[in-house]
């Protein structure tokens, strides 16, 4: 089971204590809910699960442990060594199991010293206020982001943190926390329709947009509009491993955007939020501007040719008949 899903776990396990990106509390947490969707398991199953399961426990933090925990207390086929690894007790007849004792609260450590935050002169925040993004100049962003590689795609999100363009407004807490909720069950059952559309209508984007972000390979996109739903990092690899199974498959492509979501800004990813949807307007412009070219100049045409006819030098004055049809004298 665990190695159809994670082939390359161990040289996850290695990354994550060589590389600085922590995904073992991520793993642990996928490997739980993977194994509590089944009611039974094999011989094979139930080993892989222990051994990995195992190791990981005791890595891990004290919240990830306490959410495997309560995962694992009141599923009926957990495994005695994981029960006795997390201090559960087994179940009797007509008797809930009980949760293990509760993990003491780890000692706060003392807030670091608050950096000196620079003041934006005046004429910053003058650019920063009047740099509204038109439609040209995010049509021009979205296609430029879509066409680059990953390398150039993490300078580009990079180098518009700097940039005096208007950024999106934050999605709403309550939105935001809604959508994820919804992504990451989209995500696990593998649905992608449901996946995208409530991607699109978190983020305020056409269905063309959100499609074209869940079907980027390269996954830069799914980050970005993680991060402006303000995603919790463990949420966004979770996503990774279930949904997008071309890069849960690579430990090199887990860790690549792993680093790039944990060092992404949420300014980098609003400005990149507010090209995606002013693109659109570009695009839709761009579709009825010949139309409407084309109108504006055949109206000119018709008002030119429809001069009032007068009468031509040397050509005879109209009579005038009375109502006998008889010319008067």
């Amino acid at each position: 089971m665990t190695k159809s899903l994670f082939p390359g776990f161990d040289g996850l396990m290695t990354l994550s204590r060589r590389e600085g990106v922590d995904v073992r509390p991520t793993l642990l947490r996928v490997l739980t809910d993977l194994y509590v969707q089944s009611s039974t398991h094999s011989d094979d199953e139930q080993r892989q699960f222990v051994e990995l399961a195992t190791r990981l426990i005791d890595q891990v933090d004290d919240a990830t442990r306490a959410a495997v925990k309560a995962r694992l207390a009141i599923y009926p086929s957990t495994p005695a060594p994981i029960m006795q690894k997390l201090g559960l007790s087994a179940a009797q007849e007509g008797r809930r199991v009980p949760l293990a004792r509760e993990i003491p609260a780890p000692a706060l450590a003392p807030p670091p010293a608050p950096l000196p935050v620079r003041t934006p002169t005046d004429a910053e925040l003058r650019m920063a206020s009047n740099m509204a993004m038109q439609p040209k100049d995010a049509a021009d962003i979205h296609d430029m982001f879509f066409r680059a590689g990953a390398a150039e795609r993490a300078l580009i999100l990079h180098n518009l943190a700097q940039t005096p363009l208007k950024a999106a407004p934050r999605i709403p807490t309550v939105r935001a926390k809604r959508a994820i909720q919804i992504l990451e069950m989209a995500a696990i059952a593998g649905d992608v329709e449901n996946f995208t559309s409530e991607l699109g209508d978190s983020l305020i984007l056409p269905s063309r947009v959100a499609a074209q972000i869940v079907d980027d390979a390269s996954g830069e996109a799914l980050a970005v509009a993680a991060r402006a739903l303000d995603m919790p990092s463990p949420v966004f690899q979770r996503i990774l491993l279930f949904f997008k199974p071309e890069i849960g498959n690579s430990v090199t492509d887990v860790y690549r955007l792993s680093r790039l979501y944990d060092r992404l800004s949420d300014r980098s990813a609003l400005v990149m939020l507010a090209a995606w949807r002013g693109s659109t307007l570009a695009v839709t412009r761009a579709k009825y501007q010949p139309s409407l070219h084309d109108s504006e100049r055949q109206r000119a045409r018709a008002g030119a040719s429809q001069t009032r006819p007068g009468v031509q030098p040397g050509s005879a004055p109209a009579v005038r008949t009375g109502t006998s049809g008889s010319s008067d004298r």
